[in-house]
C-alpha cells in the first residue's frame, strides 16, 4: 500500500473515529441532560421506594448509535428503579453507604484526566493524593508511620492483601499449610475464608472461637485454642477480630485479642470494613487495641458514605507486602528507581486501577471530617430508636450492639420461624424501605443496618409503618 492509499484510508477512518472526541458543544448538551437527571434522581429519593422489581426492557448493546436522553431512560428503569435502591436513605438492609456527591464529582474529573494513579512515576499528583489518604488513615487507627497501605476496590481485595502478607511473613506453603492454624469468628465476614482459598490456603485448619452473648470473642477461649493446637504440633498464625460485624454489629474485645496474638507471635488481623470509622465517635473506647494489629481493612465506601468501589487496607510490616505483590517489567523501566512504596501497585494484586483516591481526598477536602462523625453518631441513635419502637410494638430484638447493625423477631405463638419468614417476605414484597434476614444462633431473623448519610428519624419512622402493615398481614 502506497502512501497516498494510507492518507485516503486515514481520512475515511477518522470520519468515524472523531466522533469518540466530543465537540465543545456536545459536551456541554450530554452533560446538561445527565445534570438534570442526576438532579431529579436526587431531588426524588424520599418518594421512591427502597426496593424494586427487575423490568423488562432490553439493555443489549446494539451497533447503532442512540440518543443520552433514550440511555438515561432505559438507566433510570433498569437500574435505579429496580433491586435496592443503594443511595437511598431506605436502604436499611445489607451495609449501605449511600454515595456522596462530592465523591460523584471526583469520579467525574478522575475519568476527564485519566491519571494512570498506580505509579509514582506516571502520575506523581494522583499516587500522592492516594498515599494521603492512606497516611490519614494511618493517624485515625494510630497505626505507626512506616507502615504501608493503599486503596482497593473494597474489603475482600484489602483482606487478600492482608492475608497474603500473614501468609508469607509465616511462609505458609507447600508440606506446611495443612498444619497451619487460622483463628476466626462464626460472624466474621465471609471474604476472609474467601481470601484464604484464592491464596492457596484452603487446607489450613480453621476454628471458631467462641462467642459471648453479645457475638464477640471470647479471649480465654481463643487463647485455649492455641495453646492446645500448638500442644499438638501444629503452626497457629492468624487471628481475625472484627470491628463491626456485618451480623450484629459487635466490636471483638481487640486488646485483649492482640495480647493474646503478642504472647504466641501470631499476625492479629483487624476487619473493620463496616464499623472501623466509628473510631472517630463516641464508640472510640471500644476500638482500643485496634493500633496494635498488624494489618486492618476499612471500607470508606461504608463509614464515610462514598460511592462503591473504595475500600483500604493497612499493613505495619511493609517488606512482606512487597514480597506478596511488587514485581516489574522491562516495559517498567523507567519507574523503576522510585521508591517502592510510593506506588499504589506494589502493594496491591492491580496495576491499572481507578484512581479512588481523590474519591476519598475531595469530599474530606470539601466537607471537612465533622460531617462524617455527625452522620456517624446519628446512625448511633437511628438504631437504638428503631430498636425502642420495636420493643413497644411486642418485637424480641437481639443484644445491644455495639454500632448501628442490629436483629429482631416476632415471637408469633405458632409456627414463629415460618411465620418470621413471611414477614420477611412481606418486607420485600412492600418495598418501602430494604431490610434483609439472617440466621443467628441458629434463628430467622430480619436485619437492620442504618448507615446510609441521609438515613433519618422519618426514616426509621417509615421502616416502623411497613413493618407494623407488613406484621398485620402475617397476623390475618
Amino acid at each position: 500500500m502506497n502512501t497516498n492509499e494510507i492518507i485516503k484510508q486515514l481520512e475515511e477512518l477518522n470520519k468515524k473515529s472523531i466522533t469518540l472526541d466530543l465537540d465543545e458543544n456536545t459536551r456541554n448538551k450530554i452533560l446538561n441532560e445527565v445534570s438534570n437527571y442526576t438532579n431529579q434522581f436526587i431531588s426524588t429519593l424520599k418518594a421512591t421506594k427502597g426496593f424494586g422489581k427487575p423490568n423488562a426492557e432490553s439493555l443489549e448493546i446494539k451497533n447503532e448509535p442512540i440518543s443520552i436522553e433514550k440511555i438515561l431512560q432505559l438507566y433510570q428503569h433498569q437500574v435505579a428503579e429496580t433491586g435496592i435502591n443503594a443511595a437511598s436513605s431506605k436502604h436499611l438492609g445489607y451495609i449501605p453507604g449511600g454515595g456522596v456527591y462530592t465523591a460523584a464529582l471526583a469520579d467525574y474529573i478522575a475519568a476527564i484526566t485519566n491519571p494512570f494513579a498506580s505509579v509514582y512515576y506516571a502520575s506523581p499528583g494522583a499516587a500522592t493524593i492516594e498515599n494521603e489518604v492512606v497516611d490519614w488513615l494511618k493517624k485515625v487507627f494510630s497505626f505507626p508511620k512506616d507502615s504501608v497501605g493503599c486503596l482497593s476496590s473494597g474489603g475482600s481485595i484489602s483482606t487478600l492483601i492482608a492475608l497474603a502478607a500473614a501468609r508469607d511473613f509465616y511462609q505458609i506453603k507447600n508440606e506446611k499449610i495443612k498444619k497451619s492454624v487460622v483463628y476466626l469468628s462464626e460472624q466474621v465476614h465471609h471474604s476472609t475464608q474467601k481470601a484464604l482459598r484464592i491464596l492457596g490456603l484452603e487446607d489450613v485448619l480453621i476454628r471458631y472461637i467462641p462467642l459471648d452473648s453479645h457475638h464477640r470473642i471470647i479471649p480465654s477461649e481463643l487463647n485455649s485454642l492455641i495453646e492446645n493446637d500448638k500442644n499438638n504440633f501444629l503452626h497457629p498464625f492468624l487471628i481475625v477480630a472484627t470491628a463491626g460485624t456485618t451480623d450484629t454489629g459487635a466490636i471483638d474485645p481487640l486488646n485483649d485479642i492482640a495480647d493474646i496474638a503478642q504472647m504466641h507471635q501470631l499476625w492479629f488481623h483487624v476487619d473493620a470494613a463496616y464499623g472501623g470509622f466509628f473510631i472517630l465517635t463516641s464508640k472510640n473506647a471500644l476500638f482500643k487495641g485496634i493500633e496494635r494489629a498488624d494489618s486492618l481493612i476499612v471500607d470508606p465506601h461504608k463509614g464515610l458514605f462514598l460511592p462503591y468501589g473504595v475500600g483500604a487496607v493497612l499493613v505495619k510490616n511493609s517488606h512482606t507486602v512487597l514480597h506478596s505483590n511488587y514485581y516489574t517489567a522491562n516495559y517498567m523501566q523507567d519507574g523503576v528507581n522510585e521508591e517502592m512504596i510510593k506506588s499504589p501497585a506494589n502493594l496491591s494484586p492491580e496495576l491499572t486501577k481507578h484512581f479512588r483516591g481523590l474519591r476519598v481526598w475531595l469530599p474530606l477536602q470539601y466537607h471537612g471530617i465533622e460531617p462524617f462523625i455527625a452522620c456517624l453518631e446519628e446512625k448511633l441513635l437511628l438504631v437504638h430508636y428503631f430498636r425502642n419502637e420495636l420493643i413497644n410494638l411486642g418485637f424480641h430484638v437481639g443484644p445491644q450492639p455495639d454500632l448501628s447493625v442490629s436483629y429482631f423477631w416476632y415471637p408469633f405463638e405458632n409456627d414463629m420461624e415460618q411465620k418470621n419468614r413471611l414477614l420477611m417476605d412481606e418486607i420485600h414484597n412492600d418495598g418501602a424501605l430494604f431490610l434483609s434476614s439472617s440466621i443467628i444462633d441458629k434463628r430467622f431473623v430480619i436485619r437492620i443496618a442504618v448507615l446510609a448519610f441521609r438515613t433519618k428519624k422519618e426514616t426509621i419512622d417509615e421502616a416502623i409503618e411497613m413493618i407494623k402493615r407488613c406484621l398485620l398481614k402475617v397476623k390475618s
